[in-house]
């Protein structure tokens, strides 16, 4: 009787599950939106228990669409939002407080009180992340202060800490595994990414107790099963990653200096530095990812925060358009923005600028700008900082990108892969399959339990669906993205005391 692959792409905006065949093909995918909870301005949370609803009505409805049931997978992977963060009770598995999502900004005091003790050098040295709420030891440090009794019981081993992964897995086994992989660990500002340990050093910086840390594994591990009462099977949970790591491994980047984007709710840039250390860099993150085997390498990562969340924005915030696909048609309805660029520093800038306390504008604007000028600046913008990251790739480590391999809902744009093209003078290549994210979780749980023999067999399954090649003369884009360049600069707060020079008319 033919086996099948189960995936769950825990995302920020929602939850994804697909079952695979052994072809690679896609039987079944099922998805569900998740809620997001504002309580103050740059604040962004989840109900975790919201979280783990959705997973579970989610995986019942790809069994359902695929005519399963779940003694027919072979394997469960998993990939999540990386550094949003859960504390829960050890004994009940209930949530002391909603997840802190990685957008959220509510520890920016907390790094700006460690850079100024000093240590910004030992968390870059040893975790390859910079001092930014972005990451979750600080989010982890805030609810151990701000909730009554947390740290205490935390101390006495009460309390677990997890990134969404280790979450899910504790609900799926029904407590019996509190885990981790290592990509997602790298994401902490607590793993020790060169000696593949929690740092207690950093620890100590943090306040954060051990007693509350998973245990590490390898993305392609069989770390236990699914408890049979809570999903109707022991399902092996062999491949565990976080969303970009996941989704380098799903377009087959095996080797150094292979790269993809992914066009999420933010925008990632990930470039496989094989197991040499190397250079992040002033603007870039180093961190880990999963060579062949699904063993962990290096990483070289650019993170932007705001990308495909500024067509939502479009369309929840301004009421510009109704449906995302709308978007395409309106950019192409005018030869150019006239000028106008949209910078969605919405919260903050991520790579390579990580300014903490930047905030969105519109620049540009005149008595002739509309509605069309205003969507293809908002699409453009995640094409230019793509271009931001690529060109920080080069600087810190001299690569220069032959092509790039691209994911993630909103490179379904023609019209946006198109200006990507034009901007990095490098061809862009889209998938089949945009939903590389949980087919890397896919293929990792299929190589952890042999269902795929090796990283060849599935480098094979990955075919091109479309190649967008650069049709723009160096002049333009230069000129463009000088402007742009220009624009950041305006966003940028006064606390990093950037001086703000005018756009050029």
């Amino acid at each position: 009787m033919e086996r099948f692959i189960m995936a769950i792409d825990q995302g920020t905006t929602g939850t994804r599950v697909l079952i695979v065949n052994p072809a690679g093909r896609i039987v079944a995918n099922a998805y569900a939106e998740l809620p997001q909870i504002y309580p103050r301005p740059g604040w962004v949370e989840h109900d975790a228990e919201v979280i783990w609803g959705t997973v579970r009505t989610v995986m019942s409805r790809a069994l359902a669409t695929a005519a399963l049931t779940a003694d027919r997978i072979a394997a469960l992977g998993i990939t999540n939002q990386r550094e949003s963060t859960v504390l829960w009770d050890r004994r009940t598995l209930a949530p002391v407080h909603n997840a802190i999502v990685w957008q959220c900004r509510r520890s920016a005091g907390i790094c700006e009180k460690l850079k100024a003790e000093g240590l910004a050098g030992a968390f870059r040295e040893r975790t390859g992340l910079l001092l930014d709420a972005y990451f979750s030891g600080t989010k982890i440090k805030w609810m151990l202060d701000e909730v009554p009794g947390l740290r205490a019981r935390a101390r006495f081993g009460e309390i677990a800490f997890g990134t969404i992964d280790a979450w899910l897995i504790a609900r799926l086994t029904n407590g019996r595994l509190h885990v981790t992989d290592y990509t997602n660990a790298s994401r902490t500002l607590m793993f020790n990414i060169h000696d593949r340990i929690w740092d207690p050093d950093l620890l100590q910086y943090l306040d954060v107790p051990a007693a509350v840390l998973p245990e590490v594994m390898p993305s392609a591990h069989v770390a236990g099963h699914t408890d049979a009462a809570v999903v109707g099977a022991e399902i092996p949970i062999a491949g565990v990653a976080g969303d970009q790591q996941a989704a380098l491994f799903g377009q087959a980047c095996f080797e150094a200096g292979q790269a993809k984007n992914t066009y999420g709710t933010g925008g990632f840039l990930l470039v496989n530095a094989g197991r040499q250390r190397p250079d992040p860099g002033p603007g870039l993150l180093l961190t880990l990812a999963c060579d062949r085997g699904g063993r962990p390498c290096y990483a070289l990562e650019g993170s932007v925060f705001i990308a495909g969340a500024v067509v939502q924005w479009l369309r929840d915030g301004l009421g510009l358009i109704q449906k995302a696909d709308e978007t395409q048609m309106l950019a192409q309805s005018v030869p150019d923005t006239q000028g106008v660029y949209l910078v969605p520093a919405f919260a903050g800038l991520g790579a390579p600028h990580w300014d903490m306390y930047a905030r969105g504008a519109i620049l540009g604007i005149t008595r002739g700008t509309t509605r069309a000028h205003i969507v293809r600046a908002a699409l453009e913008s995640i094409a230019y900082q793509t271009r931001d990251l690529v060109g920080a790739l080069a600087d810190a480590a001299g690569i220069a990108l032959s092509e790039l391999r691209v994911d993630g809902g909103a490179c379904r744009n023609d019209f946006l892969m198109q200006f990507q093209a034009d901007l990095l003078g490098c061809p862009v290549n889209r998938a089949n399959t945009l939903e590389s994210t949980a087919m890397g979780a896919a293929f990792l749980a299929g190589l952890g339990v042999g269902f795929w023999d090796s990283a060849d067999d599935i480098a094979a399954l990955r075919q091109t669906e479309k190649v967008f090649r650069p049709q723009m003369c160096d002049e333009d884009r230069e000129r463009m993205f000088r402007g742009w360049c220009e624009a950041v600069e305006r966003v940028k707060s006064h606390r990093q005391g950037v001086e703000k020079p005018r756009l050029r008319p």
